[in-house]
């Protein structure tokens, strides 16, 4: 990457540019802040560029690939805070943190409520149901997500499982059949393993069902189902908390249509479930 800010770059560059790249440097400078935020196939779309457009943009400006210009895009930023929330110094006092962190978390609930599809849920719920078993995957962060929402899932059936690495989840994707669903969780929808899990997953006739935040992301086209979830994420804040809190939402609502589909297995399965960990506890 190179170490020139980003602006200086453009303004550096600019001539050299194709006619559709200066549209692309155009549409970044009139709309910097919500830019970042974008997906290629978004930012070729607001552009009327093509997405190979976009990605000789960021090779003409230095950059190896677009996720690394819109890192640089976010730092050249200065990015007001969300509203509702508070511009953080050094110096917050801790009640104004708790309320920043509050505001965040409910604006990234709020988001994925007005994001999410009540007719995708139940389509995903059904799946669940149908299926023999059901893979919850992830990578990185996201793989603790999968193995949380798994976890909730593993009160109510034995039917959920998980997997570890990428390795792993590659070698459980080849060995699956239409009988089985796959729960994958990905709020870029556009990691490279991720591609390679879900085109074996396909390929044996599981059903997929991605958990994202673009409707536009690549892992979409192989999806049977795409839950979206609203939270924002900068580019220079990633795995955040907030985000973390949208999947598990979305997680939590179809944790109990599942649930209330199937409400009798439920209520003795967890029933059963209580009573297993109650020696546990103290």
């Amino acid at each position: 990457m190179t170490g020139q800010n980003f602006w200086e770059l453009v303004h550096e560059k600019y001539n050299d540019l194709t006619r559709s790249g200066r549209v692309v440097a155009d549409y970044l400078s009139q709309h910097a802040e919500e830019a970042q935020y974008l997906s290629i196939s978004s930012l070729g779309d607001a552009c009327g560029v093509a997405e190979a457009t976009i990605f000789r943009f960021c090779r003409q400006l230095g950059f190896d690939g677009y996720n690394e210009m819109k890192i640089a895009l976010a730092q050249a930023n200065a990015i007001p805070a969300p509203a509702g929330t508070y511009k953080l110094e050094p110096g917050t006092d801790t009640p104004t943190l708790c309320t920043h962190a509050s505001a965040v978390a409910v604006e990234a609930i709020n988001g994925t409520r007005t994001a999410l599809d009540p007719a995708a849920l139940d389509q995903a719920a059904t799946l669940l149901q149908r299926a023999r078993q059901v893979f919850c995957f992830g990578q990185g962060g996201s793989q603790l997500l999968a193995n949380d929402i798994w976890a909730r899932f593993a009160t109510v059936s034995t039917k959920f499982r998980t997997a570890g690495d990428s390795h792993m989840q590659a070698l459980t994707a080849s060995l699956m059949s239409s009988e089985d669903a796959l729960l994958f969780i990905s709020y870029s929808g556009s990691t490279r393993d991720m591609m390679e899990t879900l085109r074996l997953a396909k390929e044996n006739g599981a059903k997929i069902i991605l958990l994202t935040h673009y409707a536009d992301a690549p892992g979409t086209a192989l999806a049977d189902v795409v839950l979206l979830c609203g939270a924002q994420e900068s580019p220079l804040d990633g795995g955040s908390i907030p985000a973390k809190i949208a999947v598990l939402f979305v997680a939590e609502v179809l944790v109990l249509r599942y649930s209330l589909d199937n409400q009798e297995l439920a209520t003795i399965s967890r029933e059963r479930t209580s009573k297993a960990l109650a020696s546990k506890l103290l």
